[in-house]
Protein backbone atom coordinates (compact mmCIF):
# COMPACT_ATOMS: atom_id res chain seq x y z
CA UNK A 1 0.00 0.00 0.00
CA UNK A 2 1.50 3.20 -1.13
CA UNK A 3 1.57 6.69 0.94
CA UNK A 4 -2.19 8.93 0.98
CA UNK A 5 -2.71 12.08 2.09
CA UNK A 6 -5.86 12.87 4.61
CA UNK A 7 -7.66 16.01 3.27
CA UNK A 8 -9.05 17.65 6.38
CA UNK A 9 -13.08 18.74 5.04
CA UNK A 10 -13.63 22.75 4.64
CA UNK A 11 -16.33 22.74 7.70
CA UNK A 12 -17.21 26.78 6.27
CA UNK A 13 -17.82 25.74 2.38
CA UNK A 14 -19.84 22.85 3.64
CA UNK A 15 -21.97 24.97 5.71
CA UNK A 16 -22.71 27.28 3.13
CA UNK A 17 -23.69 24.27 0.61
CA UNK A 18 -26.40 23.07 3.37
CA UNK A 19 -27.81 26.83 3.81
CA UNK A 20 -28.15 27.45 0.40
CA UNK A 21 -29.78 23.89 0.03
CA UNK A 22 -32.01 24.53 2.36
CA UNK A 23 -33.16 27.62 0.77
CA UNK A 24 -33.65 26.15 -2.43
CA UNK A 25 -36.52 23.88 -0.26
CA UNK A 26 -38.16 26.80 1.13
CA UNK A 27 -38.23 28.33 -2.14
CA UNK A 28 -39.63 25.44 -3.36
CA UNK A 29 -42.33 24.65 -1.03
CA UNK A 30 -43.31 28.73 -1.21
CA UNK A 31 -43.63 28.40 -4.65
CA UNK A 32 -45.74 24.98 -4.13
CA UNK A 33 -48.17 26.90 -2.04
CA UNK A 34 -48.67 29.95 -4.09
CA UNK A 35 -49.13 28.34 -7.07
CA UNK A 36 -51.85 25.82 -5.11
CA UNK A 37 -54.72 24.75 -7.75
CA UNK A 38 -58.21 26.93 -6.22
CA UNK A 39 -61.41 24.66 -5.55
CA UNK A 40 -62.90 23.03 -8.91
CA UNK A 41 -66.31 24.84 -10.08
CA UNK A 42 -68.51 22.92 -11.94
CA UNK A 43 -71.92 23.59 -13.75
CA UNK A 44 -74.58 21.46 -12.12
CA UNK A 45 -75.95 18.95 -14.21
CA UNK A 46 -77.86 15.30 -14.33
CA UNK A 47 -76.11 12.58 -14.59
CA UNK A 48 -77.16 8.55 -15.23
CA UNK A 49 -78.67 9.34 -18.24
CA UNK A 50 -82.53 9.70 -18.56
CA UNK A 51 -83.71 7.01 -16.67
CA UNK A 52 -84.82 7.07 -12.69
CA UNK A 53 -82.83 5.51 -10.31
CA UNK A 54 -86.12 3.12 -9.41
CA UNK A 55 -85.80 2.37 -13.38
CA UNK A 56 -82.28 1.69 -13.02
CA UNK A 57 -83.15 -0.77 -9.78
CA UNK A 58 -85.42 -2.16 -11.55
CA UNK A 59 -83.48 -3.20 -14.77
CA UNK A 60 -80.61 -4.49 -12.58
CA UNK A 61 -83.36 -6.95 -10.66
CA UNK A 62 -84.29 -7.99 -13.98
CA UNK A 63 -80.67 -8.41 -15.22
CA UNK A 64 -79.88 -10.61 -12.07
CA UNK A 65 -82.98 -12.65 -12.77
CA UNK A 66 -82.21 -13.76 -16.21
CA UNK A 67 -78.98 -14.05 -15.11
CA UNK A 68 -80.26 -16.60 -12.31
CA UNK A 69 -82.32 -18.21 -14.78
CA UNK A 70 -79.58 -18.79 -17.64
CA UNK A 71 -77.74 -20.67 -15.14
CA UNK A 72 -80.87 -22.59 -14.07
CA UNK A 73 -81.78 -23.49 -17.80
CA UNK A 74 -77.85 -24.42 -18.68
CA UNK A 75 -77.88 -26.88 -15.31
CA UNK A 76 -81.12 -28.24 -16.37
CA UNK A 77 -79.68 -28.43 -19.92
CA UNK A 78 -76.50 -30.17 -19.00
CA UNK A 79 -78.79 -32.83 -16.44
CA UNK A 80 -81.25 -33.53 -19.04
CA UNK A 81 -77.98 -34.34 -21.64
CA UNK A 82 -76.13 -36.36 -18.93
CA UNK A 83 -79.23 -38.36 -18.67
CA UNK A 84 -80.02 -38.80 -22.31
CA UNK A 85 -76.27 -40.11 -22.97
CA UNK A 86 -76.77 -42.69 -19.89
CA UNK A 87 -80.51 -44.04 -21.64
CA UNK A 88 -78.70 -43.92 -25.05
CA UNK A 89 -75.80 -46.25 -23.42
CA UNK A 90 -78.18 -48.41 -21.45
CA UNK A 91 -80.04 -48.78 -25.19
CA UNK A 92 -77.28 -49.44 -26.58
CA UNK A 93 -76.23 -52.46 -24.19
CA UNK A 94 -79.49 -53.64 -24.75
CA UNK A 95 -79.51 -53.50 -28.52
CA UNK A 96 -76.34 -55.41 -28.19
CA UNK A 97 -77.39 -57.97 -25.94
CA UNK A 98 -80.61 -58.84 -28.05
CA UNK A 99 -78.74 -59.20 -31.02
CA UNK A 100 -76.15 -61.50 -29.34
CA UNK A 101 -79.58 -63.50 -28.36
CA UNK A 102 -80.99 -63.00 -31.32
CA UNK A 103 -77.37 -64.80 -33.08
CA UNK A 104 -77.93 -67.42 -30.51
CA UNK A 105 -81.54 -68.13 -31.78
CA UNK A 106 -80.54 -68.45 -34.87
CA UNK A 107 -77.44 -70.51 -34.37
CA UNK A 108 -79.49 -72.62 -32.19
CA UNK A 109 -82.69 -72.78 -34.90
CA UNK A 110 -79.79 -73.77 -37.47
CA UNK A 111 -78.08 -76.35 -35.75
CA UNK A 112 -81.86 -78.09 -34.93
CA UNK A 113 -82.07 -77.70 -38.95
CA UNK A 114 -78.89 -79.40 -39.43
CA UNK A 115 -79.64 -82.04 -36.82
CA UNK A 116 -83.00 -82.91 -38.57
CA UNK A 117 -81.44 -82.68 -41.99
CA UNK A 118 -78.96 -85.38 -40.70
CA UNK A 119 -81.58 -87.48 -39.40
CA UNK A 120 -83.67 -87.36 -42.42
CA UNK A 121 -80.32 -88.04 -44.58
CA UNK A 122 -79.91 -91.05 -42.03
CA UNK A 123 -83.77 -92.16 -42.05
CA UNK A 124 -83.61 -91.76 -46.11
CA UNK A 125 -79.99 -93.89 -46.30
CA UNK A 126 -81.75 -96.56 -44.09
CA UNK A 127 -84.81 -96.33 -45.96
CA UNK A 128 -82.91 -96.90 -49.21
CA UNK A 129 -81.04 -99.86 -48.15
CA UNK A 130 -84.49 -101.56 -46.83
CA UNK A 131 -85.41 -101.29 -49.82
CA UNK A 132 -82.50 -102.29 -51.51
CA UNK A 133 -82.62 -105.25 -49.85
CA UNK A 134 -86.12 -105.94 -50.92
CA UNK A 135 -85.36 -105.10 -54.64
CA UNK A 136 -82.25 -108.18 -54.34
CA UNK A 137 -85.17 -110.52 -53.18
CA UNK A 138 -87.28 -110.05 -55.95
CA UNK A 139 -87.03 -111.52 -59.31
CA UNK A 140 -85.48 -109.79 -62.26
CA UNK A 141 -87.51 -108.93 -65.53
CA UNK A 142 -84.96 -109.31 -67.88
CA UNK A 143 -83.66 -112.87 -66.57
CA UNK A 144 -87.27 -114.86 -67.22
CA UNK A 145 -90.97 -113.60 -69.20
CA UNK A 146 -93.97 -113.83 -67.74
CA UNK A 147 -97.01 -113.31 -69.38
CA UNK A 148 -99.00 -112.52 -66.67
CA UNK A 149 -97.69 -110.42 -63.44
CA UNK A 150 -97.62 -112.20 -60.14
CA UNK A 151 -97.66 -111.38 -56.84
CA UNK A 152 -93.88 -110.88 -56.67
CA UNK A 153 -94.16 -108.29 -59.63
CA UNK A 154 -96.94 -106.55 -57.72
CA UNK A 155 -94.95 -106.39 -54.82
CA UNK A 156 -91.85 -104.96 -56.40
CA UNK A 157 -93.56 -102.13 -57.87
CA UNK A 158 -95.46 -101.15 -54.86
CA UNK A 159 -91.93 -101.20 -52.95
CA UNK A 160 -90.72 -98.78 -55.62
CA UNK A 161 -93.68 -96.46 -55.74
CA UNK A 162 -93.23 -96.62 -51.75
CA UNK A 163 -90.00 -95.59 -52.29
CA UNK A 164 -90.41 -92.62 -54.93
CA UNK A 165 -93.24 -91.36 -52.45
CA UNK A 166 -90.70 -91.48 -49.45
CA UNK A 167 -88.03 -89.76 -51.47
CA UNK A 168 -90.78 -86.96 -52.62
CA UNK A 169 -91.96 -86.51 -49.30
CA UNK A 170 -88.20 -85.95 -47.91
CA UNK A 171 -87.48 -83.72 -50.51
CA UNK A 172 -90.12 -81.98 -50.29
CA UNK A 173 -89.94 -81.16 -46.42
CA UNK A 174 -86.20 -80.36 -47.01
CA UNK A 175 -87.60 -77.89 -49.14
CA UNK A 176 -90.25 -76.59 -47.16
CA UNK A 177 -87.86 -76.29 -43.92
CA UNK A 178 -85.59 -74.67 -46.32
CA UNK A 179 -87.41 -72.29 -47.36
CA UNK A 180 -88.99 -71.54 -44.03
CA UNK A 181 -85.43 -71.13 -42.55
CA UNK A 182 -84.78 -68.59 -45.46
CA UNK A 183 -88.20 -66.42 -44.13
CA UNK A 184 -87.01 -66.25 -40.72
CA UNK A 185 -83.87 -65.06 -41.70
CA UNK A 186 -85.65 -62.34 -43.80
CA UNK A 187 -87.83 -61.53 -41.36
CA UNK A 188 -85.05 -61.14 -38.79
CA UNK A 189 -82.98 -59.13 -40.80
CA UNK A 190 -85.80 -56.96 -41.45
CA UNK A 191 -87.18 -56.79 -37.97
CA UNK A 192 -83.74 -55.48 -37.10
CA UNK A 193 -83.04 -52.94 -39.81
CA UNK A 194 -86.55 -51.55 -38.20
CA UNK A 195 -85.30 -51.35 -34.58
CA UNK A 196 -82.08 -50.09 -36.19
CA UNK A 197 -83.94 -47.35 -37.62
CA UNK A 198 -86.25 -46.74 -34.67
CA UNK A 199 -83.20 -46.23 -32.50
CA UNK A 200 -81.92 -43.93 -34.63
CA UNK A 201 -84.47 -42.19 -34.82
CA UNK A 202 -85.03 -41.74 -30.79
CA UNK A 203 -81.79 -40.78 -30.63
CA UNK A 204 -81.98 -37.93 -33.28
CA UNK A 205 -85.12 -36.98 -31.14
CA UNK A 206 -83.86 -37.15 -27.90
CA UNK A 207 -80.81 -35.01 -29.23
CA UNK A 208 -83.20 -32.32 -30.91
Amino acid sequence: VGPYVLVTPNETRRKQLQQIAKKELDDLEQWKKEHRPGPITLVPQRLGGNESEARVRQNQQIILMQSKYQKKHKREEYVKAKKAAEEAEILKKKAIQREKAERLEVKKRQEEMQRREMLLEDQKYKTNELLSRLDVGLPKSDSCQIANPGPESTTWKRSHAHKQALREDENRRLEEMRQEQRRKAELLEFKQKQEEETRTRALKNEQR
